[in-house]
């Protein structure tokens, strides 16, 4: 088990989406937040409803981790206010669509930034608090991605890739130093990151979107079981077993051909 009451989270991409399920769910079982993203409207909103409702403290950090520095900030700004972070969800992400040679340059540096690099940097900045405080926690968005490359998706497959295989390290290195490290990988989730692709309409006619609430739900069970991650839905479950059956090369042609039909590119951040 998991004990939540009284602790603090840390959470990125925390506005919308899964990143806000987390914050309403965590709230819900009596954890203070700090909610990370680049819409502080949204997070200020979002801190008043969830202080008002369950009674617990919120804070708000507003700032791109797109930005080089952006997770140093990030831990400054913690340890100047004196905030103890006990569970870290690295949430923030987004995805680059298209054809490779199509995609400019800078935006996939941003999607690296994301995804990887503020991930990476902000795991570096609170494992040493932990293993002072003698326990943490670390939760890591990770995706059906991360077991096959993302036909017109390869930047972001690729990320999902490092963050799973980062996670599954760190669980193996922590989990007898007071350490939890898990790694969520849910397929498409209606959180309106497919929708600016224009892809909900065809992933909800197939039977692949699923709830965010649904996800947090599974992803927070798993968690608390001190399980090192977890596939979420039928379609993730069979990507990542048929990536031990059949040849990866097949593989990575039949998410080819099922981004080509379900994608619009459009090469923009949400």
């Amino acid at each position: 088990m998991y004990h939540y009451v009284g602790k603090t989270a840390l959470i990125t991409g925390a506005s919308s989406g899964i990143g806000e399920v987390f914050a309403r769910a965590l709230a819900k079982r009596g954890m203070n937040l700090i909610l990370v993203a680049r819409t502080e409207s949204k997070l200020r909103a979002l801190a008043q409803e969830l202080g008002s409702q369950y009674r617990v403290n919120v804070e708000v950090l507003s700032i791109d981790l797109g930005n080089p520095g952006a997770a140093q900030s990030v831990r400054q700004t913690t340890r100047d206010a004196g905030w103890r972070v006990d569970l870290l969800v690295n949430n923030a992400g987004f995805s680059t669509l298209g054809a490779f040679e199509t995609i400019p340059p800078e935006l996939e540096q941003q999607c690296v930034m994301v995804n990887i690099a503020a991930l990476l940097d902000l795991t570096h900045a609170y494992i040493p608090d932990m293993l002072e405080q003698g326990e943490g926690a670390i939760i890591n968005m990770a995706s059906v991605l991360s077991f096959v490359g993302g036909g017109r998706q390869a930047t972001y497959a690729a990320t999902k890739a490092f963050v799973f295989s980062l996670s599954q390290a760190l669980w193996s290195d922590y989990r007898k130093r007071g350490i939890r490290v898990f790694a969520l990988c849910p397929g498409p989730v209606a959180t309106g990151f497919f929708e600016v692709m224009g892809a909900d309409a065809k992933l909800n006619f197939m039977g692949l979107m699923d709830k965010p609430e649904r996800v947090v739900k599974v992803g927070l069970k798993a968690f608390e079981k001190g399980k090192p991650y977890k596939l979420v839905g039928w379609f993730t479950k069979a990507t990542a077993l048929s990536t031990r059956i059949l040849p990866r090369t097949l593989m990575s042609r039949v998410v080819h051909f099922m981004t080509v039909f379900i994608y619009k590119p459009n090469g923009k951040r949400r």
